[in-house]
Formats: C-alpha cells, sequence, structure tokens
C-alpha cells in the first residue's frame, strides 16, 4: 500500500530554474525524443522483418532498441509537457510508477548491454561453437531472464520508496521522479534505501560494466594474438565499436550519478548529467548503429524501395 497520509502529490521543478529557456529546451528534446522514437522504430522494425538481421547480434539490439523507446517515453513526455505548462504537478502513484519503470528499463538496458558484449566476445572468440551456444532458444531464456530481473530490481524501489513518509516539502528539485531526489524530502529513517540503491543497484552496474570490460579485453587481446591480418582485425574491432559507444553513453552518466557520495552530489550537476542517458542517449543510439553498421544500412534501403 503507498503511503500517502502527508503528501498526495508532487512538484517536479523541471530541467531549470531560468523559466525564459523553457521554449527552446521544449523544442530541443522533442526533436530529440522524435530522434529517438523514430531511429529506434526503424531498428526495431528492420530486426524483426529483416530475415538476414535474425541473428543473435540483432535479436538483442532489437531489445535495445525497444528499451530505448520505453526507457525515454517514461521521462520525457512528462517533462515536455512541464517545460510548457505552469502546472508541474504529479501524483503520489504516478511518481512511483514513473520511479518504476525508469528503473526497471534503466537496469535492463545496462544488463543487456552485458549480454550483447558476451555475445560479440563469443562471435568473434568462438565462431565454431558461437551457433551452437547461443542458439535462438537461449538468445529467448536470457531476454527474459534480463528483463524480469529489471522488473523486480526497479520494484524492490517502487515499493520500498512508497512505504516512506514525506512530510516536508513536495517540490522535486528534478525533472522526473527517482529514488534519490524523493529520499532528500523523505522524513523518517532512509538508511535501508540508501543502502538498496548504493549496495544493490551499485552491484548490478558494476557487474555488468566489469563484464563488459573482461568481454572486449579478452576480444581484443584474442585479436592480437591470433589475427595477423591487419583488416580482419579492424573488421573485427569495428564490429564492437557501436556496442562500445552506447556503453559509454549511458555507464559514464550513471555512474557518476548514483556512484558518487550523496555529499558531492549537485542538484543542477545530476539534472543536467540525467538528460544524458534519459534523452540524449536513446536518441544517439540508433544512428550509431546505423551509420556504422553496413547490414543494417542495407536493410533500411531494402525496406524503403520496397515501400515505394
Amino acid at each position: 500500500m503507498l503511503n500517502q497520509s502527508s503528501v498526495t502529490e508532487f512538484l517536479l521543478l523541471g530541467v531549470t530554474d531560468i523559466q525564459e529557456l523553457n521554449p527552446f529546451l521544449f523544442t530541443v528534446f522533442l526533436a530529440v525524443y522524435f530522434v529517438s522514437v523514430a531511429g529506434n522504430g526503424a531498428v526495431l522494425t528492420v530486426a524483426i522483418f529483416e530475415s538476414g538481421l535474425h541473428s543473435p547480434m540483432y535479436f538483442f539490439l532489437g531489445n535495445l532498441a525497444c528499451l530505448d523507446i520505453s526507457f525515454s517515453t517514461v521521462t520525457v513526455p512528462k517533462m515536455l509537457g512541464n517545460l510548457l505548462s505552469a502546472n508541474k504537478a504529479i501524483s503520489f502513484s504516478a511518481c512511483i510508477s514513473q520511479l518504476h519503470f525508469f528503473h526497471f528499463l534503466g537496469c535492463t538496458e545496462a544488463m543487456l548491454l552485458a549480454v550483447m558484449a558476451f555475445d560479440r566476445f563469443m562471435a568473434i572468440c568462438k565462431p565454431l561453437h558461437y551457433p551452437v551456444i547461443m542458439s535462438p532458444q537461449l538468445c529467448a531464456k536470457i531476454a527474459v531472464t534480463v528483463w524480469t530481473i529489471g522488473f523486480f530490481h526497479a520494484l524492490m524501489h517502487s515499493v520500498m520508496t512508497s512505504r516512506l513518509t514525506f512530510c516536508a516539502s513536495n517540490q522535486i528539485h528534478h525533472f522526473f521522479c527517482d529514488v534519490k531526489p524523493l529520499l532528500e524530502l523523505a522524513c523518517g529513517n532512509t538508511e535501508l534505501n540508501q543502502w538498496l540503491l548504493n549496495t544493490v543497484s551499485g552491484t548490478i552496474g558494476m557487474c555488468t560494466f566489469v563484464l563488459i570490460l573482461l568481454s572486449y579485453f579478452y576480444i581484443v587481446i584474442y585479436l592480437f594474438l591470433k589475427t595477423h591480418s591487419c583488416s580482419m582485425l579492424h573488421k573485427a574491432l569495428s564490429t564492437c565499436a557501436s556496442h562500445f559507444m552506447v556503453v559509454i553513453l549511458l555507464y559514464v552518466p550513471v555512474l557518476f550519478i548514483y556512484a558518487r557520495p550523496a555529499s558531492w552530489s549537485s542538484v543542477d550537476q545530476d539534472r543536467l548529467v540525467a538528460i544524458m542517458y534519459t534523452v540524449v542517449s536513446p536518441g544517439l543510439n540508433p544512428l550509431i548503429y546505423t551509420l556504422r553498421n553496413k547490414e543494417i544500412k542495407t536493410a533500411f534501403t531494402k525496406m524503403i524501395r520496397g515501400k515505394r
């Protein structure tokens, strides 16, 4: 049950305190959101309907595109509405729901990126065993497992946050509901919530990041020891470059927000950095994969020509 005895709604103060910037920011963020939805929607479409892309790599890429559409939709539409509206209120239940889906999709994406790195490791370092090990059945089980873990991880945070008592200010110095800003408004004991955020979420984030780094470390070592052709080395590494760029775009701002001690936090910095992984990163991901991947560009071309 949600504890709404003291606070029934929150006020999202938004991206900036300078109101004159709101129309400009609305235009910019709306354009980025459109690119994100259209780009990821196109990637998801070709991954589903183009038979030549029915491989583990593009199966997981389709999952990533679906996650990016959903992840940005959790926060951006509400932020856009608040940029043009004087009413910045969000109900208690809507706030907890936004928090839940934000952590559900964010956690799932972090784990999916680790799975994609492992997939590249298997494809490059174990090419003969790759089709057998990364079977469609195993890929489907991995995807279901990742989405399920993400859901229950988010459920932990949403339930624990909803049980807090909010009896002071209801103004959230952010453009969406997240655990850290809400803990600052709680007037009860938040040590357990903070511990769960630092320990459970921190462990998931660091373990997936280390797995990604280990996968690419072994890929690089393997290629240097086994590959004597510079062209083959470059081709193999280029297939990993897009994925690694997406990893950097997500993990650098996320680690900056959640791995810092609370005493180092700054409201303005947190809001600025949060824009990177909630707005910018989902919009850039399809561009990165499209521009650096010949198979996707070919599939796009076939799809466009087929509609004419």
